[in-house]
Parts: C-alpha cells; sequence; structure tokens
C-alpha cells in the first residue's frame, strides 16, 4: 500500500508543478475572477499545508506546525517558493510512508475528520482523492484565467 501511494503522491505532485510552471505569467498564478475566488496559488498552498500536515506530521511526526488560515490568505508567494515547497512535501511524504508500517494501515487514524472513525488506508485514499480534485481546479484555472 504504502509504495502504491508514495507512487501516485509523487506522480500528482509532480503534476501540480507541471501546471504551474505552464502559467505563461508568474502572477496569473494568483488571479481570481468572478465565482473563482480560490486562485492556483491559493490551491497549492492548501495541498502543500494538507499534506504535510495529515501525512508530514501525523504519520511521520515531522513536527509541521499547520496554518490553514494561511493557505488561503497568503498572495502572491512566488512560483519558485512553491515548487520548492511542493518538492520538500514530496520528501516528506516519502519519508512518512516510507517510515510507516505496512500492517498499520488497517488501524484507526487518530483523527477524527469527518466526525467518525476511519482507517489510515481509508484516509490516505481521501487524500489522494483531495489532491486530484484541486489539481483539476488548477489546470481549469490556468486554462481559464492565465490569458496574457
Amino acid at each position: 500500500m504504502k509504495n502504491t501511494l508514495i507512487f501516485f503522491f509523487d506522480r500528482d505532485l509532480n503534476k501540480l508543478k507541471q501546471e504551474l510552471k505552464a502559467y505563461k505569467r508568474e502572477e496569473n498564478i494568483w488571479k481570481i475572477s468572478g465565482e473563482i475566488s480560490n486562485s492556483a496559488g491559493t490551491l497549492a498552498m492548501h495541498l502543500i499545508g494538507n499534506l504535510n500536515h495529515y501525512i508530514g506530521c501525523e504519520m511521520g511526526n515531522s513536527g509541521y506546525i499547520r496554518d490553514r488560515e494561511a493557505e488561503f490568505s497568503l498572495k502572491n508567494v512566488s512560483r519558485n517558493d512553491i515548487l520548492q515547497d511542493i518538492d520538500e512535501t514530496r520528501q516528506v511524504i516519502a519519508n512518512a510512508l516510507l517510515k510507516f508500517p505496512e500492517d498499520w494501515f488497517d488501524r484507526i487514524y487518530p483523527l477524527e475528520e469527518f466526525g467518525y472513525p476511519m482507517t489510515y488506508e481509508y484516509f490516505m485514499v481521501h487524500l489522494v482523492s483531495h489532491l486530484n480534485y484541486h489539481l483539476g481546479q488548477v489546470n481549469y484555472h490556468r486554462r481559464l484565467l492565465d490569458t496574457e
């Protein structure tokens, strides 16, 4: 299970980097318009915080302290800084999962984020889905708002 998770997180965080690099103008990463209230930059910052918290801190004891409010309030972080944070997040995830005992995926995850108990496996699949949901939003944001 952990090798599969490492593969998907690594693959999809690399896709996030590719999406951010594909913006013609760096400032468009932070663009919002009409009903689109979260920029690609905000979504990337949210994913970095989310994965560092739930996998890095809770599974890997990384000591990461999440500031969820800042994930949505910080603006105009440079593309290079975000790309570096994504690379660091990829490494945090790999380190945490490599150390995590395979037979613990059937155990109950310590946080009840949805108001009910769930296994590590269940929550990790949710986190992959969550990453992909926002990755799709970033792709759509780029195609819709990355105009000259």
